[in-house]
């Protein structure tokens, strides 16, 4: 597999975020903002696009976050999460960021700390979806 950087949101993680997120989870206010800020990462198999996430600066929280992290149902299981989390934290510390933080869904935090996130503890509601801030030191 291989990932794709672009500067504005491609039509290809558009239409991965909608299947995932509003189609099988139910999220109505999918995309926002911050979209407009962030650096979009396409994992591809082959020639077709099965994973996206986004990357950006907070300075609310001073470092890198990386979010709407979203792989296709017929390739979870096969490391397309954990090869999108790598592409995203190469990119931060091309960057010369030090830190990467994300929002998780709680469900999905196992994943998250298989890949060295630890979750900061407080639990927020997002669309009646719980959440989790997680951060990884990166080196």
């Amino acid at each position: 597999m291989e990932a794709k950087i672009f500067k504005t949101l491609p039509k290809e993680a558009e239409r991965i975020r909608k299947k995932v997120f509003m189609e099988e989870q139910g999220f109505q206010n999918e995309f926002d903002e911050t979209d407009r800020i962030s650096l979009h990462v396409v994992l591809l198999d082959v020639s077709n696009p099965v994973g996206t996430c986004r990357i950006y600066y907070s300075e609310e929280r001073q470092c890198y976050v990386i979010g709407r992290i979203a792989v296709l149902k017929d390739h979870r299981g096969r490391n397309a999460g954990s090869q999108l989390l790598k592409v995203a934290e190469k990119e931060i510390r091309k960057r010369k960021g030090n830190r990467a933080e994300l929002l998780a869904q709680v469900r999905a935090t196992p994943f998250y700390e298989k890949n060295r996130y630890f979750s900061l503890g407080d639990i927020y509601m997002d669309e009646g979806c719980p959440h989790v801030w997680m951060r990884k030191e990166l080196r």
